[in-house]
């Protein structure tokens, strides 16, 4: 799998996935189940925003490539 940043998102194919979640267990399961389809970036910790519940986690997700290349 190759590293995707933030230069690579002009690129056809590339989409940023924003994830809200409950907690950081649940926003790494939903980039778990998105990494077993296409291939994704690692992403290595959540953001929290003052006054909002729960998580973020933000990664990037490649559509022309299998998970596995």
């Amino acid at each position: 799998m190759r590293q995707i940043n933030d230069a690579h998102v002009a690129v056809p194919g590339l989409a940023v996935v924003e994830v809200a979640a409950v907690d950081d267990e649940t926003a790494f399961a939903v980039q778990e189940l998105l990494a077993a389809r296409c291939a994704t970036a690692p992403a290595d910790r959540t953001t929290r925003e003052p006054g909002e519940p729960g998580v973020r986690l933000r990664f990037f997700l490649d559509l022309h490539q299998d998970a596995d290349t």
